[in-house]
């Protein structure tokens, strides 16, 4: 084997010297079962998350044992694996019983900061919540969700993150013939709407409250002990939903399946299945082509956001007031909260994407203008907002290497002096240093499907080199990065229509 070909190694680690915290483990039923992982045919590791490994402690001393926990083929010591159940509403449809499928909670960990870090497995094997299919993951989806997750977060949004990518010559069967893997990804927590849901469908108050106060304990501390700390959460559940989204929405991102069982209550991106960054802009923009309807399209996330709130409230009610009419009317009350904080986080973002100090009277109108010319001139997203950084407030000289990207080339060219007059209306304007406030929140590099798509293919041949390519460069989105300029640019004809699904 080559060494372009050789899969990278882990570093080594003495899982029996990190400090386990059992704490949703000691939950129990029916919470969730206890469950071992299957085991994985010639494990590989394809991709290590070094930075994250230091974080979480990882020390050096036992690799091959590593890999074998990574992959499933050897329980965390001292830990016993379990797959949690839960419900949801799928594409709008109520669904009684769904679960970790192909999902295990393998640790709790106590990493040094203090901070209590849960790692799961996705991809080991069949459950009791797997519906009679094989739990399995495979090489591809497992690619996208381990790159996904990292360059989300890297970007400065909330996300489960990815500690590894174990790969194995064994066969899986999808529409066709794959290869299974396995991700290990991390989170404060992976409790979801569906599982309040879940416990609400069945008239289970207690174990609802039980999940409540578990999550609050762990993750809301400063609402243990207040008579109203159910309502209190559910606020800061509905105002961090509306933040995420926001961010999605400004960085062009699509999640794709925006089920209630794939909303984390800490307000993390979750599931990372058919999701995608717009290459052109398209307000109707779907990315999963298993969602016909285009019920989670770019453009219904922040609708679609609150109804999954208002589901959560709808399962929560009996904890908010004994009465179920006082019950619907804190609901309510709480819920309001979630148009303004979305409204105010995204307003805020496009003012910052475009440069402006403060906001002002009309910026809206310039960003909806923008956002219409890069839909009529099919341009892209990402490269559109970075090159935006070159106009110069301070001189009227015709915006080159910008304005070409666009095909109504006179209603740019007005929308730019809209724009200009705009940046001059702020005191102390620099054009350098508004191009360096501009160049930190709007990315030159995000993960686009064709450059996944290329890593996949790459790596289904054995070579894992390009998953580490992209693994680097994506921990830097807002760099430069001179040297890597062809992975900023658009994608080439031929991969513009890749389509992602919900088989995995």
């Amino acid at each position: 084997m080559s060494a372009m070909m050789r899969p990278l190694q882990p570093q080594p680690l003495n899982p029996a010297d990190l400090s386990l915290a059992p704490v949703y483990a000691r939950l129990g039923a029916p919470f969730h079962q206890p469950v071992a992982a299957t085991s994985l045919a010639e494990p590989r590791m394809v991709h290590f998350n070094a930075p994250l490994a230091g974080m979480l402690g990882l020390e050096a001393k036992a690799e091959t044992d590593f890999l074998e926990i990574l992959a499933g083929n050897r329980p965390w010591p001292g830990y016993a694996a379990s797959a949690s159940v839960y419900a949801g509403h799928q594409f709008g449809t109520w669904v009684p019983q769904l679960g970790d499928g192909r999902a295990l909670l393998i640790a709790e960990l106590l990493a040094p900061d203090g901070e209590r870090v849960e790692l799961q497995l996705k991809g080991a094997g069949q459950t009791p919540y797997s519906r009679g299919l094989d739990g399995r993951a495979v090489l591809r989806s497992s690619i996208r969700e381990y790159l996904g997750a990292e360059a989300m977060h890297a970007l400065g949004v909330p996300t489960t993150r990815c500690l590894s990518l174990v790969g194995s010559s064994q066969p899986v069967v999808r529409e066709t013939a794959e290869t299974a893997a396995v991700v290990c990804r991390t989170a404060a927590s992976f409790v979801r709407f569906g599982q309040f849901e879940y416990f609400a469908a069945r008239s289970q108050l207690g174990p609802m409250a039980r999940l409540a106060d578990h999550v609050i304990a762990e993750h809301f501390p400063h609402l243990q002990g207040q008579p109203n700390r159910y309502a209190a959460w559910l606020g800061e559940v509905v105002e961090r939903t509306a933040r995420l989204i926001a961010q999605w929405q400004l960085l062009g991102f699509c999640h794709g399946v925006m089920n209630t069982d794939n909303f984390s209550v800490l307000g993390l991106t979750l599931d990372y299945g058919p999701f995608g960054f717009m290459d052109r802009f398209r307000q109707y923009h779907v990315c999963n082509h298993s969602d016909y309807e285009g019920r989670y399209a770019y453009s219904a996330q922040p609708e679609i956001g609150l109804w999954n709130c208002e589901r959560l409230a709808q399962a929560l009610s009996p904890l908010l007031a004994e009465k179920p009419e006082q019950a619907a009317e804190v609901g309510q009350d709480v819920l309001q909260g979630y148009a303004p904080v979305y409204k105010r986080v995204v307003m805020q973002g496009w003012a910052d994407k475009l440069g402006f100090r403060e906001q002002r009277e009309g910026d809206s109108r310039l960003v909806n203008e923008f956002l219409g010319l890069l839909q009529r001139s099919r341009g892209d997203f990402t490269r559109s907002f970075r090159l935006l950084a070159r106009i110069r407030a301070d001189s009227d000289a015709l915006a080159k290497g910008v304005r070409e990207e666009f095909a109504d080339i006179k209603a740019f060219d007005a929308w730019v002096a809209d724009y200009r007059g705009r940046l001059r209306g702020e005191q102390n304007t620099d054009d350098a240093a508004r191009a360096e406030r501009m160049n930190r929140v709007n990315p030159k590099y995000v993960l686009r499907n064709h450059l996944a798509q290329i890593a996949i293919d790459k790596a289904q041949l054995g070579d894992y080199s390009e998953v580490a390519t992209l693994a680097e460069l994506l921990r830097h989105p807002y760099d430069e990065q001179p040297e890597m300029e062809n992975y900023a640019a658009e994608p080439p004809d031929y991969m513009r229509n890749i389509e992602v699904s919900c088989s995995s």
